[in-house]
This record gives C-alpha cells, structure tokens and sequence, in this order.
C-alpha cells in the first residue's frame, strides 16, 4: 500500500513539473518581483521585437566591452504598445519577456557559448503591428491627447495602436525621474489605447440602435420629429450644434446623430434588458486582452431616472468604454457578428528564422446575429453617405461607421472626438477607432484622423 502511495505521489510530481514548465513557467519568469529574470539577462542577450513587415521595432545592441542597450528605432510612434525594457517592463516588452530573454538557437551552438561563457541571442517576436499604419495614425493624431486602434477585421490582428502623450523609450532610464512624475493615471505612461475610459458620446447608439431593434421588431416604423431638444420631467436634451433634424425615421436619425430620437428612444427601452444585452457586447465584462486594460463600464439599472435613460442612450452619464472596446465592437459588426480576439503577435522564432511557435487567430464567439450585423452595417453606411461621417464619402471604396462627440464635464462647450468604423471592401478590411481628447466634434476632429488611415490602407493594398 505504501509502495502505490509513493508511486502515486512520485507520479503527481513528475506531472505536475511537466505542467509547470509547459503552462506555468513563462507566466512566473515574466513576474516583475521574479530575480530569475536577472539570471536570464545575465545568460541571453535579449532578442528583437519586430513588425509585420521585419521592420525592428526593439533591439539590443552589444558595444565591443559588452555593454548592452535596448534600442528603439521608432522611438515615440510605438512606445505605448512596444514598452520599454528598462526600470521594469511595458507593454510587448513585458508581455514577450519570457521568449525574448529564452535563446531556442542550435543546442550545439548553446553549449559551446555555454563553454566560453558568451551569451547566447534571444528569440525574436514577430508581431502583427504595420509600421505604416502605426506612423500614419501617430502623425495624424498630431499634437493631441488621445488614442488610436486599427484592427484586421477577420483575423482580429492588430495593426496600429497609439495613445498620446507619449514618451521615447530610448530614454526612459535617462530621463526616468521626469517622466515618472508625468507617468500618473493619466500621463503619459497611460495607454489610453486599452486602458482609457471614456463616455462614448454617439459611438455609443450603435449599442442603443442594436437594442431597440431587438425589442422592436418593427423598428422599421420609427417616426420622430425633431425640433431641436426633448424635454422629459425637468432635464432636456439637445441636438449637437442647436440642430433642429425634422422629420426622420431611424436610419436618418442615426446618419445625423439626432439626440433627441435616440432620447426618446432610451425613454421607452427596458432598462434590465438593456443592461444584459450591453453585457453581452463585453460591458462590465473581462475583455480578451493580454495587456494591462481597463473594462468598459455600463450602469444603468431598472428604477433609472428619464434623465438617467435619455443620457445612457445617446452614451453619455456614467457609460465609459476604450478605444480598443469600440474597435472590437465595430469589428464585431464587420464581420457578420463574430469578435476576433484582438491579436498583438504572429510567431516566435530563433534569431536565425527558425520558427519557435506560432500566435492563429481565435474568435471570441458571435456578439450578434449576421443578420443583426447587416442591418448595422447598412445604417453605418449611412453615417458616411449621407450623416455625420461624410468626409469619408467618394474614397474610392466603401467606409461604414459612427462619429461621437462626447461631454465629459459640467462644461457643455468641451467634448472628446470619436469615430470608430471599418472598411467594407470584402478583402482584408480593417477596424478602426479614434479618441481626440477635448478637442469636439467627432466628425470635425476623428473623422480626418480616420480617413488619413483608410488611405494608408488602401494604397497598401495597391
């Protein structure tokens, strides 16, 4: 009996070491408080992060007295999503730390540098990031606070993601006292790309749209005049720039963004229903991602104010959500319902090119019907022919979308710009999503930062 207990015992060991060194270890070595990870420095220089494209975007560079030191050729453009390496991980750097500090190179090779005690390379991380994208929506944000997401729509691939202000990694230690004063919860160490919360303004009907539809099912009947605001109890509601709409069904009063039908619109949805349905867009909810986030947040509940249910439509009052949440949103609607789980990284391979592993798409599951997505994407389109969106008509191909302008204080004069759409060309189309901090309208201020990135992307594909 004693005999089979020790066996047994000796058998949950073996297995449990196996387990460890299969599932566990990467996870522990990447720990921060981990000291192994000086080990590993000491023994494998570190490997490179490249783009899609090979472009490097983080390399070592050992000087002839062995020195080494992180190098990032891009400097600003990618800091938030590359990271940094010194005083601590961010970013890719921190998530890859693991591959990029383990050397798969010929085990002969390993031994023999073993002997001589020089270190051996890293592996290399390819990832899905498009330097010309990530430049373009860099550029485009120019001066303003604010975040960009830009996601293949099939594969879930990420292909560029900004936030600003930003730093250059290259500096990070030099100037690490300077910046970690600046780098507090909303300074520029925030990626305000995953980790941003903010009202989504009109983005928002999209969700509201969606969940009239489903408790409508003539939705197709909706009649609403519009004068210029909607008075409920004693709170009303005002149409951007004192716009007076008129008569509209419900494609037009989503084109033109009319606050007041969406108004009237929470007015009369169930709140509980609602809420549950908002869940199921990810609302409240873990969100597939690998680095550091911020869930979006939904709150309304059955007993809500008309004042609460009229602000919660139009995506105002305590509704916050992420750039990168409305991206996998509008991406859900582009791609017939399913959610792609966003996608930082491609393949893992030796500093050779020989392949380690590989990173394959994976979807999250479907967050709507395909016939509720069509429906979606048809009054997006709308946006862009004929509402909010137009600057982004006649580009030679076909944008579906939604402008927001977003109140974010007591202030009524200041607003975030959004905008957040895709391309529906049937052919490697792309998300994205654009946040300008206090900056207005959204169809003034996103929509131009957008449309500079479907350029980009279409001469691409040329």
């Amino acid at each position: 009996m004693i005999t089979y207990l020790f066996t047994g015992l000796f058998a949950m060991l073996i297995g449990y070491f196996v387990y460890f060194n299969v599932a566990l270890r990467p996870e522990v070595i990447n720990n921060p408080y981990n000291s192994r990870q000086e080990n590993f420095a000491k023994r494998v220089v570190r490997g490179e992060l490249l783009a899609s494209d090979g472009s490097v975007l983080a390399k070592t560079e050992v000087a002839e007295d062995g020195t080494e030191t992180r190098n990032y050729p891009y400097g600003n453009v990618f800091a938030h999503v590359v990271g940094y390496s010194t005083r601590g991980q961010t970013g890719l750097e921190s998530l890859m730390n693991f591959d990029l500090l383990t050397s798969n190179a010929f085990l002969g090779e390993q031994i023999v540098k073993e002997i001589r005690e020089e270190k051996n390379i890293g592996d290399n991380v390819i990832t899905t990031l498009d330097p010309q994208l990530q430049q373009t929506a860099y550029n485009a944000l120019g001066n303003h606070r604010g975040a960009v997401v830009v996601m293949e729509v099939e594969t879930g691939n990420v292909l560029a993601m900004v936030s600003k202000p930003d730093f250059d990694p290259n500096r990070v230690s030099t100037d690490w006292e300077v910046l970690s004063e600046e780098g507090n919860s909303d300074g520029v160490f925030y990626n305000r790309a995953i980790q941003g919360q903010y009202p989504p303004g009109s983005t928002f009907k999209l969700v509201t749209l969606l969940e009239y539809m489903r408790e409508n099912p003539d939705y197709e009947d909706f009649r609403f005049h519009c004068g210029g605001s909607l008075t409920e109890g004693n709170y009303t509601i005002r149409c951007y720039g004192k716009a007076a709409h008129g008569d509209e069904d419900l494609r037009k009063a989503f084109a033109k963004s009319c606050n007041t039908a969406f108004s009237s619109i929470g007015l009369s949805l169930d709140e509980g229903v609602f809420k549950t349905n908002c869940e199921s867009l990810l609302f409240n909810r873990e969100l597939p991602l690998e680095l550091p986030y911020s869930k979006s947040a939904f709150s309304l509940k059955a007993g809500a104010t008309p004042a609460e249910r009229m602000m919660t439509a139009i995506g105002q009052g305590e509704t916050l959500v992420s750039p990168m949440h409305m991206a996998m949103i509008v991406s859900a609607v582009a791609n017939d319902g399913v959610l792609m789980e966003p996608k930082l990284l491609e393949r893992v391979e030796t500093y050779t090119g020989e392949s380690v592993k590989s990173f394959y798409p994976k979807a999250y599951g479907s967050l709507m019907s395909s016939e509720e997505a069509g429906i979606l994407k048809e009054y997006m389109k709308a946006v862009i022919t004929e509402g909010t969106g137009s600057k982004l008509d006649n580009m030679g191909f076909f944008i579906a979308g939604k402008t927001g302008t977003a109140e974010y204080s007591s202030d009524k004069s200041k607003s975030h710009a959004w905008f957040a759409g895709f391309s529906d060309t049937g052919e490697g189309d792309i998300a994205v999503c654009v946040l300008v901090e206090e900056a207005g309208s959204g169809s003034e201020y996103a929509v131009p930062v957008a449309k500079e990135i479907f350029w980009t992307w279409n001469r691409g594909r040329e």
